[in-house]
């Protein structure tokens, strides 16, 4: 245990003075009554009073004392430790074109999947997991960090319209590839999520999956979309207005590239089966990771400004009821 202020521990030495102070003042009492002698008392049993005649001054002292550590302000002191725990290679690979702004989900799909993986994210503790974008480009958002802080701040500032519009499912998944390949895990996983067809990028959907079969990766993939039709974002001379149009998801190459894989094809249609899709990859194989973890300092002042407050009220308490003085 360290302080955050130490110099206060000297006015510690305060007691001793004081002490002393007691000590001299007990003797130098005047008495309340005056007799010749107090032999003929000698022999009387004394009460439990005489007994605990200084319990009072010992408490004062002692409350003074846990106020005086209290100021001094102790702390439980930093330290880093390792640990093993159980965790995997996690990167999660985001459709952000245009499209993710369709209504059909609430308040629309990017916004609905960034909460749901934020909810997953948040469950999974000692993962190392990382973010990938992607339109018509790719981007990495986050790299694989067990600093999940960092992750969830970077996902909330993910917007459509950050990349090149179109969808490029090939590049995405080749971008998502290269963060997870040399991760430590044992089992490394992309959740790969879109709502189109590949119609841009310089890499085949396929292709990627080839690349991802031959280091391991597994990649679950997620069609998000209702069925039928949904109200698409439409730029118009008057503003951004919504009209329906034809849900378009390419499920065949979503499928190919989860079995190429061995991962699995999902269909979210709603906010609610989107949860249920990611909460059937929680259950995902783990393995060993080891952690280092950092622990911050923690403020211990609490317990002794208690326990000085339980000695002074103690102490009133006693004065004032079986240790009264009568004067």
């Amino acid at each position: 245990m360290i302080f955050a202020n130490p110099a206060y521990l000297w006015l510690l030495s305060l007691i001793v003075p004081l002490i002393v102070w007691y000590i001299l003042k007990q003797h130098k009492s005047d008495a309340s009554i005056e007799v010749s002698t107090t032999m003929p008392f000698d022999k009387l049993p004394k009460s439990y009073k005489y007994y605990l005649r200084h319990v009072c001054f010992a408490l004062r002292v002692l409350a003074l004392v846990a106020l005086i550590v209290a100021i001094a302000r102790p702390q439980l002191n930093n330290s880093w430790s390792n640990k093993s725990t159980e965790g995997i290679d996690i990167v999660m690979a985001l459709d952000i074109s245009t499209s993710m702004l369709a209504r059909d989900f609430s308040p629309n799909r990017v916004e609905a999947a960034k909460d749901v993986a934020a909810q997953f994210v948040s469950g999974r503790s000692y993962d190392n997991i990382g973010l990938v974008i992607f339109a018509g480009e790719s981007f990495t958002m986050c790299p694989m960090t067990v600093d999940h802080a960092v992750l969830l701040n970077l996902l909330k500032t993910v917007e459509c319209g950050m990349l090149e519009d179109r969808t490029a499912i090939g590049d995405g998944l080749a971008t998502a590839i290269n963060r997870i390949k040399d991760g430590p895990a044992k089992s490394k996983t992309i959740i790969l999520l879109t709502d189109g067809t590949n119609n841009a990028g310089d890499i085949a959907p396929v292709t990627a999956a080839e690349i991802a079969s031959t280091f391991g990766i597994r990649v679950y993939t997620i069609g998000v979309g209702t069925q039928g039709e949904a109200m698409y974002p439409v730029q118009t001379p008057y503003g951004v207005t919504y009209k329906p149009y034809p849900v378009e998801i390419d499920e065949t190459t979503l499928r190919n590239i989860a079995q190429k894989t061995g991962g699995e094809y999902f269909r979210a249609t709603d906010k609610g089966a989107l949860k249920e899709i990611f909460d059937e990859i929680d259950k995902l194989e783990k393995t060993k990771l080891s952690v280092t973890q950092f622990n911050k300092k923690e403020e211990v002042f609490i317990p002794w400004v208690l326990l000085a407050f339980v000695l002074f009220c103690i102490d009133v308490l006693l004065r004032n009821t079986i240790l009264r003085n009568i004067p």
